[in-house]
């Protein structure tokens, strides 16, 4: 995987995040968003951090997929050459994070995962994908060099697809005990969070609110065919047929900023896509009069 520039932008306040995006093959640069402040997991100076509260002091909320898919299954060597399978994960929390030596948001995290493995031991199973093009012996001497004390597997273009793409570089999918992914962290996120997420999926007393969604592509951007809804698309004036209409047109056309995804996909991969906004501006309009014209060319759209 080559590595891809850097835009700096500023973090949603409400996911707290901070993260590298990464393009699939073939697309422009996607934005890094960089936090212009102290690490989030660094404690308010003078005061003590109080249980159920996030470092700023506001409540800690997690939020769980309520129609969580399976965990892509695989069967892999470790860096240091054992084996590493999903099957043996059953009855622990696992954190998959997808990582690399050379992003810098990654290696900030390093600490957080670290010490969550130790806090959880063997209920939590923490598992680094490494999404370098850099020998194996590199990263692990990375690795050691860190004190990462969890499995580390190369990952690969196949498994990063595997998993919806992998937007984002740290990206960490949230697996439950029976094996099912029920939320994705695109970025850094207070360790207090994955705390509380682990211990509220072990059954374990947690002070935070737990909320449910619908995964309509916050996960796997397969389940876009289910959103009623779309970034940057506005479906007033239609009925809810013509609405039904044009989200099936959103969901069967390709876009082509060359990121191989339908129209409806790539409005919730990146939002700031100009050219999945036109395309999805022009048959919002095209629905209410009736019009056939496609809004890509014939090559571009899914058959069935």
């Amino acid at each position: 995987m080559r590595r891809v520039s850097f835009i700096i932008l500023i973090a949603a306040a409400a996911l707290l995040s901070l993260g590298l995006e990464l393009r699939p093959s073939g697309s422009v640069a996607h934005r890094i968003a960089l936090a212009n402040s102290a690490p989030h997991n660094s404690p308010p100076p003078a005061q003590e951090h109080q249980p159920g509260l996030s470092n700023d002091g506001s409540q800690v909320i997690i939020r769980f997929a309520s129609n969580p898919q399976p965990m892509p299954p695989f069967l892999l060597s470790d860096l240091d050459s054992n084996i590493v399978s999903t099957a043996s994960w059953r009855g622990k929390v696992v954190l998959l994070n997808f990582w690399a030596t050379w992003c810098p948001p990654c290696r900030d995290e390093i600490p957080e995962m670290i010490e969550l493995s130790k806090r959880f031991k063997d209920r939590l199973q923490i598992v680094g994908v490494s999404m370098d093009d850099a020998p194996a012996d590199e990263v692990r001497q990375f690795a050691r060099n860190m004190g990462m004390d969890y499995p580390i597997v190369m990952g690969s273009p196949t498994l990063s697809m595997e998993y919806g793409g992998v937007p984002a570089l740290p990206t960490s999918f949230v697996v439950n005990t029976y094996g099912r992914i029920v939320q994705k962290h695109e970025g850094l996120y207070p360790i207090d969070l994955y705390d509380s997420e682990v211990r509220s999926l072990l059954g374990m007393p947690v002070e935070a609110k737990v909320e449910t969604f619908e995964d309509t592509g916050q996960i796997f951007l397969k389940n876009a065919i289910n959103a009623k809804e779309l970034p940057g698309v506005d479906f007033k004036g239609l009925t809810e047929d013509q609405k039904r209409a044009a989200l099936k047109k959103l969901n069967s056309q390709y876009c082509t900023c060359g990121c191989k995804l339908t129209i409806a996909q790539c409005r919730i991969n990146d939002s700031e896509c100009t050219t999945s906004q036109r395309l999805a501006e022009r048959i919002v309009k095209e629905i209410p009069a009736g019009s056939t014209h496609p809004a890509s060319t014939p090559s571009n759209t899914i058959r069935q």
